[in-house]
């Protein structure tokens, strides 16, 4: 069954987690989706992570990072820095719908593969850079991994553990949350400027999107806390800055995440814990109460949630409609029933992996269901098909561009 982006082409230019994040996400929408990447060595990120296991059991080259952001690609290796390396580059832009990449603003200007060479070449192109930093400013020139990102958005001074509190100081989230951040952005941004191309305008557009920005956006609530208070938040460890009880508790067995949302259900989270003259104490009656008293309210219901074992406080407080969840390790997630039953966990068929596990895209299309594409490409592995199919190459060109490294 055709996907939602059939008939879409992309280039892939970019590399590690943002990029390689919104192309995978075209692909699983559908796209035609073509990695480039550098002879001999490729991505960096297929060289972290830990290495994939084969169908032996034994470890291979290929590695659960690379594996998490690159399945339905077809990956073709050119050296930009060469003139026919570039040439091959446009020729192949000039075909496609998307181009994406995430270098350092200006780089790709020295090889003529930026936005205004290549529009020149492709007007209906919509190319989407992804950046630190954005293409203009003071920073723009600098480089930048995640954890810049989250500590300079704010994010990791509201991450962690509150002062005052053993182990206090500022936590960043743990997994590459402005990476994947900027990637949804970018699937957003690109859907949006295709559509414009298709129905409006007739012509692409340059996307210029930087995850120092995308990060300080996503967190927008904590931001207008602050611009409509002047307060600024603090670091709540698990607890919420405008809700309680809002937290992980420790229990017999465990840690079970409670999220009381208002007076009703705090009723019954008293009540199913054993303390309902809580509920009608004037220190805690309402919202705003809870959350300017949460530590005198947590030393009350701590010592109750200890009494039981997570399944059976999660059990109770369920059935009382009280929202709560177990803080589940990996390997919890993936016995989950509701995860079972939804599929989030996929298999597909690798060539060098073979039958290999993925955590599958979590949309679910009722007119185009995402179906398990391509895996994630070995190096350079479609190089010659990709040359021959949209570039009109016979083999012994292709041999030639091989021998000088060229490809």
């Amino acid at each position: 069954m055709a996907g939602a982006l059939e008939g879409v082409k992309v280039l892939d230019l970019s590399r590690v987690f943002s990029g390689p994040w919104a192309a995978q996400m075209l692909a699983d929408f559908g796209a035609e989706v073509i990695k480039v990447e550098r002879p001999g060595r490729g991505d960096d990120v297929r060289h972290q992570g830990y290495p994939m296991p084969g169908p032996d059991g034994a470890p291979t080259s290929e590695t659960s990072s690379f594996v998490a952001m690159n399945r339905g690609k077809r990956s073709l290796t050119i050296d930009i820095s060469h003139p026919q390396g570039q040439a091959l580059v446009r020729r192949l832009a000039q075909k496609a719908d998307i181009v994406i990449e995430n270098f350092k603003a200006g780089d790709l200007r020295r090889y003529g593969l930026d936005y205004s060479s290549l529009s020149g070449l492709n007007p209906r192109l919509v190319y989407c850079s992804i950046t630190g930093f954005g293409q203009d400013g003071p920073y723009s020139h600098l480089p930048g991994y995640d954890p810049i990102f989250q500590s300079m958005s704010g994010l990791m001074s509201v991450t962690g553990v509150p002062d005052g509190e053993p182990g206090a100081g500022p936590v960043k989230a743990g997994y590459s949350v402005s990476d994947l951040t900027a990637g949804f952005y970018a699937v957003c941004a690109i859907l949006a400027a295709l559509r414009h191309r298709d129905q409006i305008s007739g012509r692409g557009q340059h996307i210029d999107l930087a995850l120092l920005d995308a990060q300080i956006a996503a967190m927008s609530h904590i931001g207008m806390n602050y611009l409509a208070s002047g307060k600024l938040p603090a670091r709540m460890g698990s607890s919420s800055q405008i809700t309680a009880p809002f937290r992980a508790f420790a229990c017999q067995d465990g840690h079970l995440m409670v999220a009381v949302g208002n007076d009703t259900q705090f009723q019954s989270f008293c009540r199913v814990i054993g303390l309902p003259a809580l509920a009608q104490d004037p220190r805690f009656d309402t919202n705003p109460k809870r959350a300017a008293a949460q530590a005198e309210l947590s030393a009350l219901i701590e010592p109750a949630l200890l009494a039981r074992k997570v399944a059976d406080w999660n059990a109770a407080l369920e059935e009382a409609k009280v929202p709560c969840g177990p803080i589940y390790t990996m390997d919890q997630v993936f016995e989950d029933p509701q995860v079972k039953h939804r599929q989030v966990l996929g298999r597909m068929p690798h060539p060098r992996l073979g039958d290999m596990p993925y955590v599958r895209n979590p949309i679910h299309f009722s007119g185009t269901p995402i179906q398990a594409g391509l895996p994630p490409p070995m190096l350079g592995e479609h190089s010659a098909a990709v040359l021959k199919a949209e570039l009109g190459l016979d083999e012994a060109e292709i041999a030639r561009l091989q021998a000088e490294g060229i490809i």
